[in-house]
């Protein structure tokens, strides 16, 4: 009962935070739906727990990408409406959110939290049959159409964005040597064997992998295992902020010249300025535009408009996510299709040289259940900025 009470709180919590805006999505009168149902987007949404940061610029981004699309006539004549449910990043709770919000809605898109609810919940979206879903995770696992009909990645898979980085690497100093230092944990350890595998067909060697407890404060052991190796970049994954500061200052302390990388959630601006001095020339992968990069973009600009203040990166995966399920709702609609799973994927799969606005800053296609594209940015302690180290890399 203090659950459900929690979460209703919350769930009116995040309405406060993204402006009322997912209620302007859900207040249609009747009236207004005459020209068909609603279009239903539902989310699991961690607006509390260890991945509120994240979960709270999702929840902005979708809803503000909703009222977006309602304020300008909806899709063909349909209006968008999105019904967040928060779930403090558990599974258990991100399920009796799905369950609740599909009972008592006609979902046709929706939102999940975690790999693990991605993963849990796979067996209910192929026999109902009703819903596409994309969410926070990118988890290479998920790559897989065969196993995963009914979901798609907002971005490259785990394994690719390693790919993007070892591509960029192999470009910038041919047959370097990479460390990958990554997390005990599902999360850590995804695209490391595989990832291995690619930087031997790039000409690169990996000389040494190293596996830390995910909250590991003490590194100083496996810093000298890391110092032996003498890479000349080293791959942090499975992480968000710790350790990775620690291994950067101590490395640099006993005399390390690696460049130091990391992966999508490692690489908000405002994550990567905590690093302070150690942090300055960090680089890593990132699927789309940062808020404040000056390359044309319409799409930014019309979020800079909206929210004049810096939104996070995980806004504008939200933001992207409800582009790209408006996109596949509006193809199917076109087509005169129903509104369902299996159509829904295959409109998206018919998405080719795509312009998100310049969310990111290329054209996309979306042939199976990932976007394979990113760019390395690096990051300027003296501008406080992350700023563009590559071109885009299409894989």
């Amino acid at each position: 009962m203090r659950a459900a009470q929690a979460i209703a709180s919350t769930r009116r919590r995040a309405l406060v935070l993204t402006g009322g805006a997912a209620l302007v999505a859900g207040a249609m009168p009747r009236l207004a739906r005459a020209q068909g149902e609603d279009i239903v987007i539902g989310g699991s949404i961690p607006m509390t727990g260890v991945f509120a940061f994240a979960g709270i610029g999702i929840n902005a981004g979708i809803a503000d990408y909703v009222k977006m699309v309602n304020d300008a006539g909806g899709i063909k004549g349909r209006k968008l409406r999105y019904v967040p449910e928060d779930t403090g990043y558990k599974v258990d709770v991100s399920v009796a959110a799905f369950k609740k919000i599909t009972s008592q809605n006609k979902v046709n898109l929706y939102y999940g939290d975690s790999t693990g609810f991605a993963k849990t919940i796979n067996g209910e979206l192929d026999r109902s049959g009703q819903m596409l879903m994309a969410g926070a995770s990118f988890a290479s696992e998920l790559n897989n159409p065969a196993k995963y009909p009914h979901q798609f990645l907002v971005g490259p898979d785990y394994t690719e964005m390693f790919g993007i980085l070892l591509n960029h690497i192999a470009k910038e100093k041919p047959g370097a040597k990479v460390a990958f230092v990554y997390s005990d944990s599902e999360f850590g350890r995804d695209p490391i064997e595989a990832s291995e595998a690619t930087a031997k067909k790039l000409g690169l060697s990996v000389p040494v992998k190293i596996m830390t407890p995910a909250g590991s404060v003490d590194v100083s052991t496996e810093v000298i295992k890391l110092r032996r190796a003498a890479p000349d970049y080293t791959i942090f994954h499975g992480y968000i902020l710790a350790p990775i500061p620690e291994f950067i200052q101590q490395g640099k302390q006993q005399g390390m010249t690696s460049k130091w990388m990391g992966t999508f959630w490692t690489m908000d601006s405002s994550t990567v300025m905590k690093m302070g001095e150690a942090g300055d020339g960090f680089m890593g992968v990132m699927p789309f535009r940062y808020y404040y990069d000056t390359e044309k973009a319409p799409m930014l600009e019309k979020i800079r408009a909206l929210r004049p203040e810096y939104q996070s990166t995980a806004y504008i995966q939200g933001f992207l996510t409800a582009m790209l399920f408006a996109e596949a709702a509006k193809r199917t609609l076109d087509a005169g299709k129903p509104l369902d799973g299996k159509n829904l994927k295959a409109a998206l799969n018919t998405i080719k040289d795509f312009d998100t606005g310049g969310i990111i800053g290329t054209p996309i296609t979306i042939s199976g259940n990932s976007i394979p594209v990113g760019r390395v940015y690096r990051a300027d302690m003296k501008a406080q900025k992350m700023v563009a180290a590559s071109d885009w890399i299409k894989l």
